[in-house]
């Protein structure tokens, strides 16, 4: 157990070290990049959303002035991909049939983008239709078209969770009830576009410029997908316009790219406009989920059952992980002594659905909170009670055998009822006003083959100044500056002294990527540990120069001085050319590698840890109602959450901030609409996010557990958790205000206006 220490850099609200960057205009990101002799690249694509391709005719296409070349399926190599070789089941461009509107069916590389364009109009193809299959319940049904070969009823991948016994759990209720709940899919909608800008030179090495959160997984799929070397793959990510998940993979326009310049010995550039952003890369999985509780009639939980249908879409991406963590998170923040769980995932004729923050456990949460929410207003006991009394606690094992070393959510649930006033308001508030809760417990660090390590490299220059190599991708949510408070607080050395190179697959050593609130747990460990090799190098010099023991050295503020007599000191300049002028080996580099304690747990049970240690949080919702219009008001959020121990208060406050703000959008107004396998709404405009003006008075609470030695300092996550307990706390909060449970999102004015209306009449069904 790492024990509390007083910090110099940890703590502080630092600036984030790309801020001037960024604020003037100087951050480059792909499509601000150019390479000379450069070439514009497109992608035609599937207007079917199920159809076997006979023939495509690209010649016209070819003939087209501006024209430097056009690919098919065909001319790429025979290998399919996916997140996890398991499941892979994509082809970079389709070769034997489309499966969405939308697929990816042939590309162009042309001199410019309006030249790339009219070529796409030249390509001929040859469809047969098939039957489209549009919603998991058509798509289970025996009978219908395999959208896959080989998978029957479309379902992709199952999960059966029993753990406990389930049985007795119910024969002993005093309680039961059941309930089902649907989650809508909705858009990541970053602001950049998804983007790359690729060159393959004579020497047969490839260097990719992509916005990529996972460069080094892109890396290893292009180089299988193009059936070359991974050594000769280059991936580097330049500044990223925000992610949420939705660029973590490799895309058509990735290989195509890289494929295109291979051909035509030019770089070629492709940016997806925002409407092949919104429908060509991934979007959040629709999930139906039926609870059905066992209780006792003091608000005790004795066991659940139920079903989760999860929407894969047309490929699996990472579906089979998805409706993993939906399986698994149901068993935490509460305590559920016996569980059964059946879970499918199922293809449909949809866009592929993908990871987006809170990746599967959101879902699973609005549905169990929700639930919750409803349980408690039958058996009469406060929301907030119940919880309290179901609450997970440190060394409580769950029954599908997730550990926690360390959790605040009993004290994430007091300190926000006590900042809200729930007592006071809890029942009390005006007409159409309401108060909701909920609470959550999220992976910090997903520990997921073949994603188990991190590693970092401290380069300590002659001056005194300090480079931090790392592969962790910062897209925005800040892992440059605090990777780099890290390795300052465990050098001694201030923050503006550490220089960062991030996510380069060449220069920066490997990293998993951003992905599954990692970076902090995992990446850090790595800083962390690079930056103590280094000093360890450094301090036995400074020991046999200040005739001290090793151990007892401490650095802090560019000094290097003795623990208990401060002014026995050595400042770090001063140290390094010491160390200099004994010849040893330069310059000093640290090296750093973390690897999470644990098994990777077993996905097709959902049994064991999928993370070293969990996050916790607790959110209490006030809303406003107006029975006029339908319209929800967002009045008030406070948000707790356990992150552990806190590195840059500033990051923590906007990850919690970005969090409530997308929740918000998938409760109130965000929903991919689609028409017999069409995106309705692929546009900014219509595809209605939140804006600033819509975002409700936030008091955050920065809980700090005690640490569990997993984190680095006992650091946890905070940039995933907060979204999964957002959703159920402002779903209750409406039906504390309306007295309806929506269990259908979003909660739009028209669901609430007919739902009153309903209710009104004496209809309780939505």
């Amino acid at each position: 157990m790492e024990a509390r220490r007083e910090f110099s850099v940890l703590g502080k609200p630092l600036p984030r070290v790309d801020s001037y960057d960024k604020v003037a205009g100087k951050a480059a990101y792909v499509d601000d990049m150019a390479l000379p002799n450069m070439l514009y690249g497109k992608i035609l694509r599937s207007p079917h959303a199920h159809a076997r391709i006979k023939r495509i005719d690209t010649s016209d296409a070819k003939r087209l002035p501006g024209v430097k070349a056009v690919i098919t399926g065909m001319d790429l190599p025979e290998k399919k991909y996916g997140t996890d070789p398991r499941y892979a089941d994509e082809y970079a461009l389709c070769r034997d049939k489309v499966r969405y509107i939308g697929d990816d069916v042939a590309a162009v590389a042309a001199v410019d983008e309006e030249t790339a364009e009219a070529a796409l109009d030249l390509i001929q193809v040859e469809y047969e239709i098939l039957e489209g299959l549009f919603d998991v319940h058509t798509a289970r049904e025996q009978g219908k078209p395999q959208i896959h070969e080989g998978k029957e009823n479309n379902i992709s991948n199952e999960i059966h969770l029993n753990a406990g016994d389930v049985e007795k759990a119910f024969n002993e209720a005093e309680y039961v009830r059941e309930d089902t709940f649907r989650s809508q899919p909705t858009a990541h909608a970053p602001l950049e576009p998804h983007a790359v800008l690729a060159r393959w030179d004579e020497n047969g090495k490839l260097t990719v410029w992509a916005n990529k959160q996972i460069p080094f997984y892109v890396r290893r799929l292009l180089a299988h997908t193009l059936a070359i070397p991974e050594s000769h793959v280059r991936v580097i990510k330049p500044y990223i316009g925000g992610g949420f998940g939705g660029k973590g993979e490799m895309f058509a326009l990735d290989v195509c790219a890289s494929f295109l310049s291979k051909m035509t010995g030019r770089p070629v550039k492709i940016v997806y406009t925002r409407e092949e952003s919104l429908i060509c890369t991934r979007r959040r999985h629709e999930m139906t989920i039926t609870l059905k509780t066992a209780m006792k009639k003091d608000g005790v939980i004795l066991g659940v059952t139920g079903q989760l249908l999860s929407e894969s879409g047309a490929y699996n991406s990472t579906g089979p992980l998805a409706t993993y963590l939906a399986t698994t998170f149901l068993n935490l923040p509460y305590k559920i002594p016996a569980v059964k769980m059946d879970s499918y995932l199922i293809y449909t004729n949809l866009p592929p659905a993908g990871p987006q923050r809170g990746h599967g456990v959101l879902q699973m949460r609005y549905a169990a909170d929700c639930h919750l929410d409803l349980i408690s207003t039958d058996l009469q006991i406060d929301p907030l009670e119940i919880r309290l009394k179901n609450t997970v606690h440190k060394g409580y094992r769950t029954a599908n055998n997730m550990n926690v070393k360390s959790c605040g959510v009993t004290e994430c649930l007091k300190q926000a009822a006590e900042k809200i006033h729930w007592k006071e308001k809890k029942g009390k508030m005006p007409p159409y006003c309401g108060i909701g809760v909920a609470a959550m417990g999220y992976l910090s660090g997903c520990n997921l083959v073949p994603h188990t390590g991190a590693s970092a490299i401290v380069h300590v220059h002659e001056d005194g100044g300090v480079s931090l190599l790392t592969g962790a991708a910062e897209i925005g949510q800040g892992s440059d500056t605090y990777l780099s408070q890290i390795v300052a607080e465990e050098m001694g050395v201030f923050l503006e002294d550490v220089s960062v190179i991030s996510g380069d697959t060449v220069v920066t050593p490997y990293d998993p990527g951003t992905f599954g609130s990692r970076v902090a747990t995992m990446s850090g460990n790595a800083a962390k540990g690079a930056g103590c090799d280094a000093m360890k190098q450094l301090m036995e010099v400074v020991a046999d120069e200040m005739e001290c023991n090793v151990e007892d050295l401490r650095a802090a503020e560019r000094k290097i001085f003795v623990k208990g007599s401060p002014q026995k000191s050595m400042t770090f300049r001063k140290a390094l050319r010491a160390y200099m002028y004994r010849d040893l080996p330069m310059p000093i580099v640290g090296r750093g590698f973390y690897q999470a304690p644990i098994e990777v747990p077993n996905w097709n049970t959902a049994e064991n840890d999928p993370a070293a240690t969990y996050s916790f949080g607790a959110q209490i919702a006030v809303v406003k109602v107006d029975p006029e219009t339908g319209k929800v008001y967002l009045q008030e959020m406070v948000n707790a959450h356990d992150v552990g121990i806190v590195i840059n208060p500033l990051a923590v406050e906007g990850q919690l901030q970005g969090s409530i703000h997308m929740g918000t959008g998938h409760v109130l107004t965000e929903e991919v609409i689609m028409k017999d396998g069409l995106v309705m709404n692929p546009n900014l405009l219509e595809y209605k996010i939140p804006s600033p003006f819509e975002m409700p008075i936030v008091h955050g609470i920065v809980v700090e557990s005690e640490s569990d030695g997993v984190g680095p300092y006992g650091a946890k996550e905070c940039g995933e958790g907060t979204e999964v307990s957002t959703l159920p706390a402002i779903v209750n909060a409406i039906y504390d205000a309306t007295g309806i449970m929506f269990k259908d999102l979003p909660v739009t004015p028209e669901k609430v206006l007919r739902a009153l209306k309903n209710k009104e009449k004496g209809d309780a069904s939505l």
